[in-house]
């Protein structure tokens, strides 16, 4: 399992596009960004190049989710507006080449069913499974605890477990983040068993706090073992708050996990 620096909550204290070789000095093996889009794709793909680094993943569009709405993906009334989230992503990814594209199912929109959100939401993801597949390029959706994001519509690995049986595509599977499953109290190596082989991608922080390993109560020992169990091989992707001392201050974890 590589290691991979999510660079839209590390190395913050230098602009975006100087963060990828920040990140390979300290050690990371590659890195990823939520939402790239403010920086144009041959810029970034020009940074990327000259840190020696891959993109790992980037977000598709997610309109005014991060700002507390519901945002496009499972929102029927929203269908253009997700489509042209869409079509930028896919023009985007043409250029930077990510290896997943995360889709954020988003929160319940009022006057939405939840079962019929979920069917726009499996819909909409199986459409960018097919739409990524000719790119190499992976699609993912992700659980997110209530706590922090209450309306969220998807919690859990059994609420990934029945999207990826929604969507049926061979080109999406679940992204796990150990800090969304820990903020809920779930046993980390459970969730691990419940999704086994649906698991794409994995992203971490500690928990309480949402900080670096060690400034939390997580078992990422145990997590990691559980992992290689379930026949995972992929990224672990550090999606933490370093704190006011700075991402490079924050990362005394780094060297026993490589």
């Amino acid at each position: 399992m590589r290691l991979a620096a999510n660079l839209s909550l590390l190395f913050t204290e230098l602009p975006l596009l100087e963060r990828a070789q920040a990140a390979a000095e300290a050690g990371f093996a590659g890195v990823e960004i939520q939402f790239p889009y403010e920086v144009a794709a041959h810029d970034l793909k020009a940074a990327l190049k000259q840190a020696g680094l891959p993109l790992v993943l980037i977000n598709l569009p997610a309109g005014d989710l991060m700002a507390g709405g519901p945002g496009l993906a499972a929102v029927p009334e929203r269908q253009a507006e997700f489509d042209a989230g869409l079509a930028q992503a896919l023009v985007y990814a043409a250029t930077v080449r990510p290896q997943f594209v995360n889709v954020l199912p988003g929160r319940l929109a009022e006057g939405v069913e939840r079962e019929t959100a979920l069917a726009t939401l499996a819909g909409n993801l199986r459409r960018c499974a097919e739409a990524f597949a000719p790119l190499g390029i992976r699609v993912l959706a992700e659980a997110i605890n209530p706590i922090d994001m209450p309306g969220f519509l998807v919690n859990t690995p059994e609420d990934l477990n029945r999207l990826i049986a929604a969507v049926g595509h061979p080109n999406f599977a679940a992204q796990l983040d150990l800090y969304h499953m820990a903020r809920q109290g779930l046993d980390l190596p459970a969730c691990i068993a419940a999704l086994g082989g649906g698991i794409g991608h994995v992203q971490f922080a500690d928990c309480p706090g949402r900080g670096a390993p060690g400034t939390g109560q997580v078992d990422f020992a145990a997590a990691r073992a559980a992992l290689g169990e379930a026949g995972y091989a992929g990224w672990l992707a550090a999606e933490y708050r370093p704190g006011e001392e700075g991402t490079a201050a924050s990362l005394e974890w780094l060297a026993q996990w490589r």
